[in-house]
């Protein structure tokens, strides 16, 4: 920031501490350099410059330490945005130096609080009317905001590129979460002069490295090195830069996503052009046509553009279909009423969360970002995949479906996928009433495939009737299945007896605890039975294996591998034995999907 006679300019938004260029007069330079008495030099000082006696010089900048005193005696008028850079003018008679030297109240690194002296307590939280648990996410007003943004910035040590980072990053993985690159692969991202468009510049970085063909239009670009390297990186990456003059009418023709970058929470008053033609482009994407079906989707950054940020748009404005909230929340996202409301930028401090008393949902594992708000809305008549597979031929599978199951188990493995070995278990009773439930596969050779449970549970006394199952590979990640069909068997007792051997000792003793399949009072007595044997067999005794526990085996008479593909044309072979002068061999048919 700063200061030209009766005006605040900003022209660099991204320093952590404002500093003031303070021109020393030619006389005054001169003198420097002869040698004078304190004195002297403190009258100069006094007679040239009374409003910077109490200012503290180092070289050629002026660092203002500013005072505690509220900016209420001697406000600061609303700024004027342009593209350039934002100017707030200060008449010269109401320009103290009590209140010039004060703190800076957040003409945020990142925006402008436009209402330093506002109604809203700093810290106050606003809970959302609407949540999975309503009341425990906060809402900011602009002014707090916008000081969060500054301390993060100022004590705590943050650069803007760095939380630039994190944004982006999060959007970009906010909108993966939802609309995957097979199905919504073009994607625009429209970027304005401000941070909220340097956001937007990372998150279509990151979303071609997604998988996604990003575009960009950034019709303010702006000479800053940080904006600068961020365009430079995306035409590295080939990321294609269209001008607004290029851009076609109808957005949705074009493109699957569009990712509203342009202005952040610091906006207000009317957008200028271009800005305002691209806001009225975003509003035509939200028409459906007469088939009900959505052209294309609208992805608003931290907030929707032309938004006020604890307002809304009006009943013109911009309907995104998903808000990515930074940091927390703002008011006006109370006014979303999208089916998709993330919360990004997972840099939060303790220490800021606690002076604001902000109540923030936890991130799962490593993500980046967390889905808020009302559950979506969800047509399940709508829900579907448009699955992307490499061909399932005739001509390139084993000819023994066990091979050809290995071959597919290692490429699972190989996947990382988790439990890859689990897999539904399909039973029947004599009446013909059947049950399922998740197991997990502990061997297959060609001999059969292996799992244990209790003798005495309900699968087990319904293939103790009907010997007869069937089992359910399913692979998501892979779009692959395999079902095997088959008569079931126990394996012999040396065989469960060494496998049960061979399981964690906590294991051992829950088989030996739970009855399955039996009414249990409640959980403590499964816990209290547990303590009672962990304690007996302390010693590191030998577990004796209940004999009413071991294994089943299945000896496939029939299997099939499905790959999934587009347009619901599955590759589906089936391999069924057959005889063929005597001998057994697989035969291999194709079904319809």
């Amino acid at each position: 920031w700063f200061f030209t006679g009766s005006h605040l300019v900003d022209t660099n938004v991204n320093f952590a501490y404002y500093r003031i260029s303070v021109n020393r007069h030619n006389s005054r330079k001169k003198k420097k350099k002869k040698r004078i008495s304190d004195a002297k030099k403190a009258n100069c000082a006094r007679s040239r410059r009374p409003m910077w006696s109490l200012a503290r010089n180092t070289r050629k900048m002026t660092r203002l330490l500013f005072l505690n005193h509220s900016l209420s005696s001697n406000p600061i008028p609303k700024p004027t945005i342009s593209n350039a850079y934002t100017s707030f003018h200060i008449p010269p008679s109401s320009l103290s130096t009590s209140a010039f030297l004060q703190t800076v109240r957040s003409p945020a690194i990142r925006a402008f609080c436009s209402n330093p002296s506002g109604a809203a307590r700093v810290g106050s939280v606003h809970a959302a009317p609407s949540m999975q648990n309503p009341g425990d996410i906060s809402y900011l007003t602009q002014r707090e905001a916008a000081e969060i943004d500054e301390v993060l910035m100022g004590p705590l040590g943050f650069s803007v590129d760095q939380l630039m980072e994190l944004a982006g990053l999060s959007v970009a993985t906010s909108i993966a979460e939802v609309y995957k690159p097979s199905e919504y692969n073009r994607v625009l991202t429209i970027c304005g002069p401000g941070n909220n468009g340097g956001d937007g510049l990372v998150a279509a970085r990151h979303l071609h490295h997604f998988g996604y063909k990003p575009s960009v239009c950034n019709p303010k670009r702006t000479a800053k090195p940080l904006y600068a390297g961020l365009v430079t990186q995306l035409e590295s990456l080939s990321v294609p830069f269209i001008s607004v003059e290029d851009l076609p009418l109808d957005l949705s023709k074009d493109f699957d996503i569009i990712v509203d970058a342009m202005f952040g929470f610091s906006f207000h008053g009317s957008p200028r052009p271009p800005f305002d033609n691209l806001i009225q482009k975003l509003v035509c994407v939200n028409k459906y046509d007469q088939t009900r079906e959505k052209l294309s989707v609208i992805v608003s950054i931290d907030i929707p553009s032309g938004w006020h940020v604890e307002g809304d748009g009006g009943i013109e404005g911009i309907k995104p279909d998903m808000l990515v909230s930074l940091t927390a929340p703002k008011l006006c996202a109370k006014k979303f009423f999208g089916p998709h409301h993330f919360l990004g930028g997972r840099f939060v401090p303790p220490s800021i969360a606690d002076k604001y008393k902000l109540r923030l949902p936890p991130y799962p594992g490593t993500s980046m970002c967390v889905r808020i708000g009302r559950p979506p809305q969800v047509d399940i008549s709508a829900l579907r995949e448009n699955y992307i597979s490499p061909e399932f031929l005739e001509e390139q599978v084993e000819a023994d479906p066990f091979d050809q199951f290995r071959k597919w188990f290692n490429d699972v493995v190989a996947a990382g996928l988790r439990e890859p070995n689990a897999m539904a278990l399909s039973t029947a009773a004599k009446n013909g009433k059947i049950s399922s439930r998740m197991v997990l596969l502990k061997g297959f050779d060609k001999n059969g495939f292996v799992w244990y449970t209790n003798y005495e549970s309900r699968k087990a006394h319904e293939l103790s009737g009907n010997p007869h199952a069937s089992l359910l590979f399913y692979w998501d990640s892979l779009n692959r299945q395999v079902r095997v069909e088959g008569s079931v068997q126990k394996v012999s007792d040396e065989e469960s007896d060494q496998y049960f051997h061979s399981r964690p000792r906590g294991s051992q003793i829950g088989a030996i605890v739970s009855k399955q399949s039996t009414v249990v009072p409640g959980r403590h007595v499964l816990y209290d039975q547990y303590k009672e044997l962990e304690e007996k067999f302390s010693d590191g005794s030998l577990i004796p294996k209940p004999k009413n526990w071991g294994g089943y085996r299945l000896k496939p008479e029939m299997f099939e591998f499905w790959q999934g593909q587009k347009s619901r044309l599955h590759d589906r072979l089936r391999y069924s034995p057959e005889e063929i002068n005597g001998q057994k061999v697989w035969k291999i048919e194709r079904l319809a999907p």
